[in-house]
């Protein structure tokens, strides 16, 4: 549980996660069929602007850590939001492809430095013996964003697609505040001495080879996952004919399985280690997203939904796990930051290329085979990397020593 002490920095990660993915991200999803019922777009259009956020995400992160160093962090996020907030507001009405395509890009931009620079702040704020709680909230706030769109969303295009996108943008405002209430009132947490390159490195690179293989891993889950995020409510919507209701329903699931992904991970990392636990959510996610394939009866579509919802952020946090136990708290930082590369690149690269197989194939089908392959060819890489000598605990307890 969380103490009233933690609550600022709670408030600074989950607004951040809240707008950079459940809203500024997974609020497109609920949208993108009606934008397109109401003919504002083709469908072919509408999927690319979509993936104009993920282009957007991987600039923002790559950019994030630079303009962190550079510019005073409540400044750089109140930015950040504001680019959220005029991202909805500005989409509100009817316009030009390249004027939403702008907005759907500096959306992501911003939701990539939210991404990066929130959470960082928050955990950094929180005292060692905190980290892990702290970081299990900070997380949800990307299944909030995707709950708060799968049940706004679907009422207010009951009654406007423009008062759907203007209450989006007010919602992302009000994060915007908790975020700057918290970043008021925490203290970052500074390490007593700089970190120093330990002169051990015969151990680092006899794993480097391992923890290399687990970025390009998690480049394979980025990619794979982008038919379930990006698509799967238009496709439960018009493509097998569902309606908006039971389409964003699903959508629901998703964001309670994305709250409670990070509670799993830390359970299956506890009890099967990192290695395998990454190794079977991988495999789990594969097999969640080929659900579709099979069957889309209410059952098997909601099981779908939820255990993907739960993987999305589950494998987040086993993927970090996995990645300390390789390179221990001196290299982390790099290596996670590799990762964060790895995950953005393959992401934007997915959303583009699969948005241009449904302009050729007029069908979401054949894109979560594709997605279930990827993750099952991620699931494989993991499994070729050698166990660690780190235990999960002692590789938490590195992390949280290294922070402090």
């Amino acid at each position: 549980m969380s103490s009233r002490i933690d609550l600022p920095a709670i408030a600074v990660g989950m607004s951040a996660t809240l707008a950079a993915i459940g809203l500024a991200r997974f609020a497109y999803t609920p949208l993108l069929p009606a934008i397109i019922h109401h003919g504002w777009f083709l469908s072919s259009q509408a999927v690319y602007l979509g993936a104009a956020n993920l282009l957007g995400y991987l600039l923002g992160s790559l950019m994030a850590y630079r303009l962190s160093e550079r510019f005073e962090a409540r400044g750089l996020l109140g930015i950040a939001f504001l680019g959220v907030v005029l991202s909805f507001i500005l989409c509100s009405l009817p316009g030009a492809f390249a004027w939403f395509f702008f907005w759907r890009l500096v959306s992501g931009i911003a939701g990539g430095i939210l991404m990066v620079v929130g959470p960082s702040l928050a955990l950094m704020a929180a005292s060692s013996g905190r980290k892990t709680t702290v970081a299990s909230f900070v997380f949800t706030g990307i299944g909030m964003g995707a709950i708060l769109s799968a049940t706004v969303v679907p009422l207010l295009l009951s009654f406007s697609l423009t008062g759907a996108w203007l209450t989006l943008g007010m919602i992302t405002l009000l994060a915007g505040l908790a975020c700057d209430w918290g970043l008021r009132r925490i203290r970052i947490q500074q390490a007593g001495t700089p970190m120093q390159q330990t002169a051990d490195s015969s151990p680092v690179q006899a794993i480097s080879i391992a923890a290399l293989i687990v970025v390009i891993a998690y480049g394979f889950d980025a990619a794979g996952f982008v038919p379930h995020t990006a698509f799967w409510v238009d496709f439960l919507d018009r493509e097998k004919s569902l309606g908006t209701n039971a389409a964003s329903f699903q959508w629901l699931l998703f964001g309670i399985g994305a709250i409670v992904g990070p509670m799993v991970a830390g359970f299956l990392g506890n009890r099967l280690g990192w290695h395998r636990s990454l190794a079977l959510g991988f495999f789990i996610k594969a097999a969640a997203i080929a659900i579709p394939l099979l069957s889309i009866s209410f059952f098997w579509r909601s099981t779908s939904s939820l255990i993907v919802g739960v993987m999305v952020t589950g494998l987040v946090a086993l993927t970090s796990g996995r990645i300390m136990e390789l390179v221990g708290p001196t290299a982390y930082k790099r290596v996670w930051g590799m990762a964060a590369a790895s995950f953005s690149s393959a992401q934007a690269l997915s959303g583009y290329g699969m948005s241009a197989l449904y302009g050729v194939l007029g069908s979401y089908v054949p894109l979560f085979a594709i997605g279930s392959i990827l993750l099952a060819s991620g699931g494989l890489l993991i499994m070729l990397t050698p166990k660690a000598h780190i235990s999960p605990a002692a590789a938490t307890l590195a992390l949280c020593k290294k922070e402090n």
